[in-house]
This record gives structure tokens, sequence and C-alpha cells, in this order.
């Protein structure tokens, strides 16, 4: 019977993703204090989307499943 190993990227991965989301509110709160018209829920949405999209999220979550950056 062939056993499938556990692999430590995901966890590691799930660790770096809730570092990343703690940096990533800082510095909306942040940004927010300095610019307060950036309280709005349409910067929340574009931010969020860029975030997933762009930068991290869809690298670490393509590293997490496959051990590759990039396709």
């Amino acid at each position: 019977m062939n056993q499938h190993q556990p692999s430590w990227r995901k966890p590691f991965g799930i660790l770096v993703l809730l570092i990343l989301i703690f940096v990533w509110a800082v510095a909306a709160a942040r940004a927010i204090e300095h610019y307060p018209a950036l309280n709005h829920p349409l910067v929340y949405v574009v931010t969020g989307i860029v975030w997933i999209w762009l930068f991290p999220m869809k690298m670490l979550l393509r590293w997490m499943e496959t051990g590759k950056w990039r396709d």
C-alpha cells in the first residue's frame, strides 16, 4: 500500500499566510489613520482582490499545492 507523506509546505504556508494577513491588516489600519478618505468599502474590495490575485496569495497557494512559485 502506497501511503501519501504529508507535505511540510501546507503548515508552513498557513503560518506565512497568517503573518501576511496580520501585516496587511496593520498596513491598512495605518493607511486609513493617515488618509481617512481610504475608509471606504470599495477600497477594501479592490485591495483584497489585488492581494489575492497578484501578490502574494496566488503564488503562496500555488507553492503550497505544487511546490512551484510559477506555472
